[in-house]
């Protein structure tokens, strides 16, 4: 199999996806002949054209309304929010439309769109292109919110995504873009939404994280098993809806569980992980529940250091293992 970025792969899965169903167009900011700014569908503007890579006005608002237009008339719009700290104007449309129709129609209507916002910090993105946004739409019925880590969990659950009934939040870490690499095959395959995946297993506790931070998890759980503490790394992949049943059988396995993650602490998507371990594994736990997450500051700063004490590191992450571990 071939190794690939995790930017490679999801402009692949878009071009595999595309060249198989002539109703799939991306339309966002800078799609077509630019590539986007992060050049995610580089090429894909000269292989099919202006009428289905489409480049949008300034303004997220028209880009998911129209997407949502798009999909109730028999077409599979895929939708890119440029940074997804630039979402918040669209948040009517994603909320109060798009992840509402199927049940406000009584099933007789459906929304079949991806909505890719690239997200995350570490890249001196500062306060407006660095933000993780995914708690807020976690929040909703009837919106799933996916957030690979890898190129093959990105090419397949994208793939899948396009193809799901109802609005999907498809989360891509900036970082990740060209720093993660991995084997994607050649052959047709699809990720589930709503399956978390073990990355890396291990006995003494348990490791719940996505995006750049899984990658975080892993390199400190190489650190540590240097000093005979094994651990479990767990991939959420899917945020909504989360993999109760994973999540419950990894903290069973290890009885400690340490949960990672970028974003604000204060009503972050860890304390709803958290929330459901007590509710089902309670009497399984051999030590508080622990999270480690981003600061409550407003904003990610510019400056190297600032941001670097902002966001979790493999480092911060190896000390709260060893904490845990310990009880």
């Amino acid at each position: 199999m071939p190794e690939i970025t995790l930017l490679e792969s999801i402009r692949q899965g878009l071009d595999e996806m595309m060249a198989h169903d002539p109703r799939i167009f991306v339309f966002g900011e800078d799609v077509g002949k630019r590539g986007g700014v992060f050049r995610v569908t580089e090429g894909l503007f000269d292989k099919y054209g202006p009428l289905r890579i489409i480049d949008s006005p300034l303004a997220e608002s028209v880009i998911v309304g129209a997407a949502i237009g798009a999909a109730m008339n028999d077409t599979l719009p895929v939708a890119e929010i440029q940074f997804a700290d630039f979402i918040a104007p669209a948040f009517n449309q994603i909320v109060q439309e798009a992840a509402r129709i199927r049940y406000r129609s009584n099933g007789d209507w459906n929304v079949p769109m991806v909505i890719r916002a690239p997200y995350g910090g570490g890249i001196h993105g500062a306060l407006y292109h660095s933000q993780s946004i995914e708690a807020i739409f976690c929040h909703v019925p009837g919106l799933k919110v996916v957030a690979p880590a890898t190129p093959y969990d990105a090419k397949g659950l994208l793939k899948t995504s396009i193809e799901d009934p109802d609005p999907v939040l498809f989360l891509e870490h900036k970082k990740c873009y060209r720093l993660i690499k991995g084997e994607v095959p050649f052959e047709d395959y699809r990720i589930p939404i709503g399956k978390a995946e073990v990355k890396r297993p291990g006995r003494d506790l348990t490791v719940i994280s996505y995006g750049l931070m899984l990658h975080y998890s892993l390199e400190a759980a190489e650190e540590l098993a240097g000093e005979d503490i094994d651990v479990e790394v767990l991939d959420l992949r899917t945020l909504r809806p989360l993999d109760i049943d994973a999540i419950i059988a990894s903290v069973r396995h290890t009885s400690k569980v340490l949960i990672v993650h970028e974003d604000n602490l204060t009503g972050g998507l860890g304390g709803e992980v958290a929330a459901l371990i007590s509710q089902y594994a309670f009497e399984y736990l051999d030590a508080p529940i622990m999270r480690l997450c981003g600061p409550e500051a407003p904003a990610m700063p510019y400056s190297k250091p600032l941001e670097e004490a902002f966001m979790p590191s493999p480092a911060r992450i190896a000390d709260a293992m060893r904490k845990l571990a310990a009880y």
